[in-house]
């Protein structure tokens, strides 16, 4: 068996049969010829919108680097979740979503999908007998997230997947803080793997893009389907902005893990911050859980600033290397407060976050110069 890196260089991109190039190329056609009237030529292809050669090898590489049977991208991570629900849910059906759910996945299901008839209950994933006590007779899917946008809970997949299989539910595992180098849902049981791949796996804000993971082979067939009927694909450039992305993959979440951690250890010594949510700390409720499952920690982390709203505002305004920005797991640095940006969808719900609460993607920039901006920034709170 491969290994990770190289499956994500060699994964779906033999070189190129006629000129040799080792690299993918761009497949921009829209339409392909045919043999005949009904009759695909070799490649199997004939409406980029249906498939196209640069979407496949990046699906090939997906899914090989998840352990999954097939991969489909999408032209967004909110276009891949909206396929899924279409294909999992019907009128009168249940999910269960995180309580701490990414607050596009929450507007999705609460602002699109109860017009439709589906019901939800926000959950604590975190703790498996909520989730059993949550558990209708009509729920169809656990949409999990870990860990989660931008609380950073960990839940633990094997034992939600064993929980909603008895309840004749599929689990759905977004898995886009972690990435597939950190963590693999599938083999602890998940169901179906979600990545919005414009974070970890495209790594450099510079792609929008979506993907879903499974080794249903009945499912892919439906979310194959779907897709092609409502046109949630991906344009070739996107496709091949992604792939090379991947390509350094490992590499980058060895470093985003390297940063992320010195970054936690800084935020927890300091007199400005109250908490700092990141499962690489031992004191964070989900480390035992997390270091079973995940390769390392990852760089996303959260912590909660002392003086309230405005004081975490402050702190997003003062930083010059971390960007004030939404997105995250790009090579540079975000900083972000999600009660007005990335989670301002949730705010008044059962959801909403608190209002002190900072986000940070820790970039692959020298820690010393991350650490000396956060320490300024800080600095003009405490």
């Amino acid at each position: 068996m491969r290994g990770f890196s190289t499956n994500a260089i060699h994964a779906g991109q033999e070189p190129d049969p006629t000129t040799g190039a080792v690299i993918t190329p761009i497949y921009p056609s829209s339409t392909f010829a045919q043999d005949g009237v009904g009759g695909l030529r070799a490649g199997g292809y004939e409406y980029s919108r249906s498939a196209n050669p640069t979407r496949t090898a990046l699906q090939e590489c997906l899914a090989a680097l998840e352990g999954g049977r097939h991969a489909v991208a999408f032209g967004s991570g909110m276009g891949a979740s909206d396929v899924l629900m279409r294909v999992l849910l019907r009128p009168g059906d249940h999910v269960v979503i995180p309580h701490d759910a990414y607050g596009g996945t929450f507007r999705l299901v609460d602002k699109i999908f109860t017009q439709w008839g589906v019901e939800y209950t926000p959950v604590d994933l975190g703790d498996v007998d909520a989730l059993r006590a949550a558990l209708r007779p009509t729920t169809k899917v656990v949409w999990c997230e870990t860990p989660t946008n931008p609380l950073l809970g960990i839940a633990d997949i094997a034992a939600l997947a064993s929980v909603a299989h008895e309840g004749g539910a599929r689990l759905v595992v977004d898995n886009t803080f972690a990435s597939p180098y950190l963590q693999n849902p599938l083999a602890l049981g998940a169901d179906v793997v979600l990545h919005s791949t414009t974070k970890y796996v495209g790594g450099h804000s510079d792609v929008v893009g979506g993907a879903l993971v499974t080794s249903d082979d009945e499912l892919a067939e439906q979310i194959l389907f779907t897709q092609n009927s409502v046109g949630s694909v991906p344009g070739p450039f996107d496709a091949w902005l992604t792939l090379r992305g991947v390509k350094t993959l490992a590499v980058r979440m060895e470093r985003h893990s390297d940063n992320a951690e010195r970054v936690s250890e800084l935020l927890a010594a300091h007199p400005a911050v109250s908490q700092v949510l990141y499962p690489g700390l031992p004191t964070h409720p989900g480390h035992e859980i997390a270091a079973k499952q995940m390769r390392r920690f990852g760089g996303m982390l959260s912590f909660l600033v002392v003086g309230g709203r405005d004081a975490a505002l402050k702190v997003c305004a003062a930083t010059e290397l971390f960007t004030l920005a939404e997105s995250l797991g790009g090579v540079e640095s975000l900083i972000e407060h999600p009660g007005a940006m990335t989670h301002a969808s949730v705010a008044g719900s059962a959801l909403e976050v608190p209002d002190n609460l900072v986000r940070l993607s820790v970039g692959i920039e020298d820690v010393e110069d991350l650490l000396e901006d956060l320490r300024t920034a800080l600095g003009t709170v405490s």
